[in-house]
């Protein structure tokens, strides 16, 4: 229950300001008085003790009981210590006590099952920034999965209904929506290499010599900073929690001393030349500059370093550093500029420059909105048609937005939304553990890459993920199309080499041979080997649906008796008999069974030509013991994959739309999704399964989304003087 809108301050609250500390003990007196008539609100006065802990921020205040801690939560909002709260008074009356009888002794306090904790969720603002538990919840109760069956204690079908209708009339039918609280974020590894190349106009190489058939990291960048993690939104562009440590900002230092120094150097005279903007003359050693070209090259650089005009007053400083100077004193200060701009917080995170007012939700500037495209499409900084738009204030108009996005997807720099976006979305870095060959791992790796890019830049609709004509293979893969390799161009061998990576063909599949669209690529189907890992995958991946994480003591599936013919299906059908086990088996199964008639390399076993691997897994059966039939939990059935697959295009299509809308709208926020992006995800999911759109609509319509164009600047904190 919140308090405000029932009742006014009558008079101060007495509170002296104290230090938080582990487990401080404080006693605060509030004196209310009744605005408007209430049986429980009339003239009193509270006082209490309470617990502050500091190890949450904000802090958390406990109470003994629901009423005080109410009241201490209005306390809080008039002494100005937290952000509003959300009125939410049928969760306080209705819901709150349905967890406390049914969950809270499985979910609650020490004994947390599942990584679910409802003893978080004290306070009416907690519901919101714990959005995604409810989305568990609703599904949980939906399938009848929690509480478990062997428990007593379960709540009737009224019960589960009311919070069902909370959730739906909290998160969905109420819920508006308003941008992120705007976080500035560094440079993910890709993000600066690719930044690099394109302000300076060569990438940073090892100097490495690799025989033909291996692969080794060519870029300086990616050999030298550490891995990105994946931020909550499980992508690595999301990186407003990474700590820039003074290792990472050493590594800064000397590959922005590397670039420089390359720049200046004869060899890349070229790229000199196109930063200061005129031809220069053929030196005999390295480059020289006169004041007028260093002039012009810190001109040129440092908007492009900023991604956005540099401030006149800065400007001025950095070209009166250079007054008087030539020779090399003069081409020294040049270099200082330059690598002051670039191992500068404004050049290495995204958005520090923004121009915009703290406390306010607000359309993003122009350069803001260019730099939040060209990470998005590219993962690159804006070129110069995107950075004379900013100028011109075009971007502040939808069409213009599509307008680039058009243009933007026919680059080559587009493929980056295959090979990154793509790549973490449906874990692809995975294919490489599923081959010890490495040119087979490349070419298992680059399949489904060249597919995304052509689904993504060549304007196909967003279902036809999951069912394509369309594939691509070259004779590293070609086995795997017995009855359409004949499309592809005749291999020769170049003389001395004995085994080559060449680029993949495009193919059209007719007839299908079992393929077509993302589920049924070699490489997907070899990193996910076996039925639970296939269903897993497709439900995380594809589905977009919540798992908990197995067990860590399950047994593995039983070898059958020495007298039992039993198919690895029967068996696991006794490994699986555990009710706990078979609520999460009961989704999972029936798809990943669908799949095995393909084995643990992706052939297809009913291909015409197929030769059974040397080493075959347990769970890997010969083509007449297969059954390939299944029934999902909302009571579909089929008989094999081509039969799930028309589900997946049918009753599944807008679950599959909606998981590539979320996705896509993650990774283009670089943040985690909040319950106030659903209206968006609804509205974008909702045209584009109605009109069958494409991933280029997708990309339009996320771009031109409220979330990706506007922003709230939280206000700085206010201190007493």
């Amino acid at each position: 229950m919140y308090l405000p809108p029932l009742v006014e301050r009558q008079s101060r609250y007495l509170f002296t300001p104290f230090d938080i500390t582990e487990k401080t003990v404080k006693y605060v007196e509030i004196r209310w008085a009744v605005r408007d008539p209430h049986p429980y609100l009339e003239s009193f006065l509270v006082r209490h003790r309470v617990s502050i802990l500091k190890n949450r921020d904000p802090p958390m205040i406990y109470t003994r009981t629901r009423f005080a801690s109410a009241l201490f939560t209005a306390f809080v909002a008039a002494a100005g210590l937290e952000g509003r709260p959300t009125e939410d008074g049928v969760f306080d009356t209705q819901i709150q006590p349905l967890l406390e009888q049914y969950c809270i002794n499985c979910h609650g306090g020490e004994k947390v099952k599942g990584e679910v904790d409802f003893s978080e969720i004290v306070r009416s603002q907690d519901i919101d920034s714990r959005f995604e538990l409810w989305e568990t919840v609703a599904d949980v109760l939906a399938y009848e999965e929690m509480p478990p069956e062997e428990e007593e204690n379960r709540p009737d079908p009224t019960e589960t209904q009311q919070i069902l209708d909370w959730y739906e009339e909290r998160f969905v039918n109420s819920m508006e929506a308003r941008p992120g609280t705007f976080q500035a974020r560094r440079l993910s590894a890709n993000e600066y290499r690719n930044t690099l190349r394109s302000l300076f106009g060569f990438d940073l190489e090892n100097q490495i010599i690799a025989a033909e058939q291996t692969f080794v990291e060519k870029s300086l960048v990616i050999k030298l900073l550490p891995t990105d993690p994946p931020g909550p939104s499980e992508f690595v562009n999301d990186t407003s929690d990474a700590r820039l440590s003074s290792f990472i900002w050493e590594q800064y230092a000397y590959m922005a001393d590397r670039a420089l120094q390359e720049l200046f150097s004869k060899e890349r005279s070229d790229a000199f030349e196109t930063l200061v903007g005129q031809p220069l003359p053929h030196y005999s050693e390295s480059i020289e500059l006169t004041p007028a070209q260093a002039e012009s090259l810190l001109r040129s650089f440092a908007p492009r370093a900023l991604r956005r005009p540099i401030a006149r007053k800065e400007l001025k400083r950095m070209l009166a550093s250079l007054r008087g100077l030539k020779g090399g004193e003069l081409l020294s200060a040049t270099r200082n500029e330059m690598k002051a701009l670039l191992v500068s917080p404004s050049f290495l995170y995204r958005g520090l420059l923004i121009e915009a007012t703290p406390g306010k939700q607000q359309l993003v500037d122009s350069y803001e909105l260019a730099e939040r495209l060209s990470y998005f499409l590219w993962e690159d900084m804006p070129d110069t048609q995107l950075f004379e738009a900013a100028a011109r204030g075009d971007l502040e108009h939808a069409d213009e937005i599509a307008k680039q996005v058009d243009r933007m997807l026919a680059s080559p720099r587009a493929r980056n939304l295959a090979e990154s976006f793509g790549h973490q979305w449906l874990g692809l870095a995975d294919i490489d553990n599923a081959r010890d060959d490495v040119l087979s791992r490349q070419a298992l790796r680059s399949q489904p890459f060249d597919f995304l890019n052509y689904l993504f830049t060549e304007n196909r609709p967003v279902i036809e993920l999951i069912d394509s004509n369309v594939a691509f293979a070259s004779h590293n893969t070609a086995s795997f199309y017995p009855e359409n390799n004949h499309q592809l161009e005749k291999y020769v061998r170049p003389k001395g080499i004995e085994r080559k990576l060449v680029p993949n063909q495009r193919m059209t599949l007719d007839p299908p041979e079992g393929r077509g669209g993302i589920l049924t690529m070699p490489g997907i189907l070899a990193m996910n080997r076996g039925p639970v890992l296939r269903g897993t995958w497709m439900l995380r991946r594809i589905l977009g649906e919540r798992l908990g994480e197995p067990p860590a003591d399950i047994p593995p599936v039983e070898a059958a008796a020495p007298n039992a013919d039993l198919s690895f299906r029967e068996r696991f059908e006794v490994h699986r008999s555990d009710s706990t086990c078979a609520r999460c088996h009961d989704r999972i199964d029936p798809l990943g069974f669908a799949l095995q008639m393909y084995d643990d390399e992706g052939s297809y076993k009913l291909a015409l030509d197929y030769k059974p691997p040397r080493r075959r897994a347990g769970h890997d059966d010969d083509p007449d013991r297969i059954d390939t039939s299944g029934q999902l939990p909302d009571g579909e059935a089929f008989q094999n994959f081509d039969e799930l697959k028309s589900i997946l295009l049918g009753s599944k299509r807008r679950d599959i739309i909606r998981n590539a809308v979320e996705r896509t709208l993650a990774y283009a926020l670089c943040r985690k999704l909040e319950a106030f992006d659903r209206p968006t995800i609804d509205a974008i999911t909702e045209k584009i399964d109605e009109t069958n759109g494409t991933w280029r609509d997708l990309f339009v319509e996320v771009s031109q989304s409220l979330p990706f164009r506007e922003t709230f600047i939280a206000p700085s904190p206010q201190t007493d003087s």
